[in-house]
Protein backbone atom coordinates (compact mmCIF):
# COMPACT_ATOMS: atom_id res chain seq x y z
CA UNK A 1 0.00 0.00 0.00
CA UNK A 2 1.54 3.59 -0.98
CA UNK A 3 1.62 6.09 0.90
CA UNK A 4 0.62 9.57 -0.23
CA UNK A 5 2.66 12.74 0.93
CA UNK A 6 1.04 15.52 1.18
CA UNK A 7 3.37 18.89 0.52
CA UNK A 8 2.25 21.79 2.74
CA UNK A 9 3.89 23.90 0.15
CA UNK A 10 2.95 22.73 -2.64
CA UNK A 11 2.10 26.31 -3.76
CA UNK A 12 5.55 27.74 -3.07
CA UNK A 13 7.18 25.00 -4.68
CA UNK A 14 4.94 25.68 -7.96
CA UNK A 15 5.83 28.86 -7.96
CA UNK A 16 9.50 28.31 -7.73
CA UNK A 17 9.54 25.95 -10.34
CA UNK A 18 8.31 28.85 -12.27
CA UNK A 19 11.72 30.95 -11.17
CA UNK A 20 9.69 33.30 -8.60
CA UNK A 21 12.32 34.57 -6.65
CA UNK A 22 9.88 35.67 -4.08
CA UNK A 23 8.97 31.83 -3.37
CA UNK A 24 12.57 30.70 -3.61
CA UNK A 25 13.35 33.16 -0.56
CA UNK A 26 10.22 32.03 1.06
CA UNK A 27 11.62 28.26 1.09
CA UNK A 28 14.85 29.25 1.73
CA UNK A 29 13.80 31.06 5.16
CA UNK A 30 11.75 28.02 5.90
CA UNK A 31 14.58 25.44 5.36
CA UNK A 32 17.93 26.90 5.99
CA UNK A 33 18.53 26.71 9.39
CA UNK A 34 17.76 22.95 9.47
CA UNK A 35 19.75 22.36 6.00
CA UNK A 36 22.49 24.17 7.53
CA UNK A 37 22.73 22.01 11.03
CA UNK A 38 22.63 18.83 8.65
CA UNK A 39 25.16 20.24 6.68
CA UNK A 40 27.15 21.56 9.57
CA UNK A 41 26.83 18.13 11.24
CA UNK A 42 28.67 16.31 8.64
CA UNK A 43 31.51 19.04 7.50
CA UNK A 44 32.26 20.15 11.17
CA UNK A 45 33.29 23.70 9.73
CA UNK A 46 30.74 26.43 9.61
CA UNK A 47 32.30 28.14 6.60
CA UNK A 48 31.71 24.88 4.75
CA UNK A 49 28.46 24.26 6.01
CA UNK A 50 27.74 27.51 4.26
CA UNK A 51 29.51 26.56 1.34
CA UNK A 52 27.22 23.39 1.37
CA UNK A 53 23.82 25.06 2.19
CA UNK A 54 24.42 27.84 -0.76
CA UNK A 55 24.94 24.43 -3.39
CA UNK A 56 22.45 22.75 -2.06
CA UNK A 57 20.04 25.58 -2.46
CA UNK A 58 21.13 26.42 -6.15
CA UNK A 59 20.90 22.89 -6.99
CA UNK A 60 17.36 22.23 -5.57
CA UNK A 61 16.38 25.28 -7.20
CA UNK A 62 17.77 24.56 -10.61
CA UNK A 63 16.55 20.63 -10.30
CA UNK A 64 13.29 21.29 -9.02
CA UNK A 65 11.71 19.94 -11.82
CA UNK A 66 13.21 16.25 -10.41
CA UNK A 67 10.86 16.58 -7.25
CA UNK A 68 8.03 14.24 -7.64
CA UNK A 69 6.47 15.02 -4.82
CA UNK A 70 6.19 11.62 -3.42
CA UNK A 71 8.41 12.50 -0.29
CA UNK A 72 8.33 15.68 1.72
CA UNK A 73 9.75 18.63 -0.03
CA UNK A 74 12.17 18.58 3.23
CA UNK A 75 13.12 14.97 2.81
CA UNK A 76 14.08 15.92 -0.73
CA UNK A 77 16.25 18.87 0.35
CA UNK A 78 17.84 17.29 3.03
CA UNK A 79 18.96 14.47 0.49
CA UNK A 80 20.27 17.15 -2.01
CA UNK A 81 22.16 18.72 1.57
CA UNK A 82 23.82 15.47 2.69
CA UNK A 83 25.19 14.09 -0.49
CA UNK A 84 26.37 18.21 -1.50
CA UNK A 85 28.20 17.79 2.42
CA UNK A 86 29.43 14.42 1.89
CA UNK A 87 30.91 15.31 -1.92
CA UNK A 88 32.77 18.58 -0.14
CA UNK A 89 33.95 16.15 2.44
CA UNK A 90 35.40 14.15 -0.06
CA UNK A 91 36.63 17.36 -2.38
CA UNK A 92 38.50 18.44 0.51
CA UNK A 93 40.24 15.04 1.07
CA UNK A 94 39.06 14.13 4.48
CA UNK A 95 38.77 10.52 3.66
CA UNK A 96 37.63 7.81 6.46
CA UNK A 97 40.70 6.99 8.38
CA UNK A 98 41.85 3.25 8.14
CA UNK A 99 40.89 0.87 10.63
CA UNK A 100 44.77 -0.42 11.43
CA UNK A 101 45.53 3.90 12.12
CA UNK A 102 42.82 3.20 14.64
CA UNK A 103 43.41 0.14 16.47
CA UNK A 104 47.09 1.45 16.67
CA UNK A 105 45.95 4.63 18.35
CA UNK A 106 42.97 2.75 20.94
CA UNK A 107 45.61 1.13 22.28
CA UNK A 108 47.61 3.92 23.60
CA UNK A 109 44.47 5.59 25.13
CA UNK A 110 42.57 3.44 28.02
CA UNK A 111 39.54 4.85 28.05
CA UNK A 112 36.76 4.60 31.36
CA UNK A 113 34.34 1.96 31.13
CA UNK A 114 31.83 4.10 32.76
CA UNK A 115 29.13 6.33 30.94
CA UNK A 116 29.19 10.37 31.96
CA UNK A 117 26.82 12.63 31.78
CA UNK A 118 28.31 14.80 29.08
CA UNK A 119 27.30 18.08 28.29
CA UNK A 120 25.63 19.30 24.89
CA UNK A 121 28.71 21.57 24.40
CA UNK A 122 30.69 18.91 25.15
CA UNK A 123 29.62 16.85 22.99
CA UNK A 124 29.51 19.60 19.86
CA UNK A 125 32.94 20.79 20.79
CA UNK A 126 34.57 16.82 20.72
CA UNK A 127 33.10 16.54 17.32
CA UNK A 128 34.67 19.08 15.74
CA UNK A 129 37.95 17.43 16.71
CA UNK A 130 36.90 14.17 15.02
CA UNK A 131 38.26 12.84 11.76
CA UNK A 132 35.86 13.05 8.79
CA UNK A 133 34.55 10.10 8.22
CA UNK A 134 33.64 9.06 12.15
CA UNK A 135 31.73 12.25 12.11
CA UNK A 136 30.07 11.36 8.61
CA UNK A 137 28.99 8.38 10.45
CA UNK A 138 28.70 9.38 13.75
CA UNK A 139 25.94 12.36 12.24
CA UNK A 140 23.98 10.46 9.66
CA UNK A 141 23.55 7.52 11.96
CA UNK A 142 22.44 9.83 15.47
CA UNK A 143 21.54 13.15 13.95
CA UNK A 144 19.91 11.72 10.75
CA UNK A 145 18.13 8.60 11.86
CA UNK A 146 19.61 6.39 8.80
CA UNK A 147 20.72 2.76 9.62
CA UNK A 148 23.86 1.42 9.16
CA UNK A 149 22.54 -0.27 5.80
CA UNK A 150 21.74 2.93 4.29
CA UNK A 151 24.90 4.26 5.57
CA UNK A 152 26.55 2.17 3.71
CA UNK A 153 25.03 2.72 0.24
CA UNK A 154 25.50 6.18 0.88
CA UNK A 155 29.07 6.27 1.36
CA UNK A 156 29.57 3.41 -0.54
CA UNK A 157 31.45 1.18 2.40
CA UNK A 158 30.18 -2.13 4.19
CA UNK A 159 27.42 -2.20 6.73
CA UNK A 160 30.31 -3.60 9.39
CA UNK A 161 32.69 -1.17 7.99
CA UNK A 162 29.45 1.70 9.09
CA UNK A 163 28.91 0.10 12.40
CA UNK A 164 33.01 -0.24 13.06
CA UNK A 165 33.41 3.46 12.11
CA UNK A 166 30.55 4.52 14.56
CA UNK A 167 31.93 2.70 17.42
CA UNK A 168 35.13 3.74 16.79
CA UNK A 169 33.73 7.64 16.53
CA UNK A 170 31.59 7.09 19.70
CA UNK A 171 35.35 6.02 21.77
CA UNK A 172 36.96 8.93 19.95
CA UNK A 173 34.55 11.21 21.07
CA UNK A 174 34.54 9.38 24.34
CA UNK A 175 38.36 9.62 24.47
CA UNK A 176 38.38 13.91 23.18
CA UNK A 177 35.93 14.68 26.12
CA UNK A 178 37.68 13.02 28.91
CA UNK A 179 41.08 14.65 27.75
CA UNK A 180 39.51 18.28 27.81
CA UNK A 181 37.70 17.50 30.83
CA UNK A 182 41.30 15.74 32.29
CA UNK A 183 43.99 18.86 31.22
CA UNK A 184 41.25 21.43 30.41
Amino acid sequence: MEANTINIHADLIARCRNKDRSAQFEIYKLYNKAMFNTALRITGDGSDAEDVLQDAFVSAFQNLTSYRADASFGAWLKRIVINKALNHVQRIKKDLMLAEDMKKEASEFELEKTEPNYSVDQVKNAMHHLPSGFRTVLSLYLFEGYDHKEISEILGITESTSKSQYKRAKDKLRMIITQEVNYG
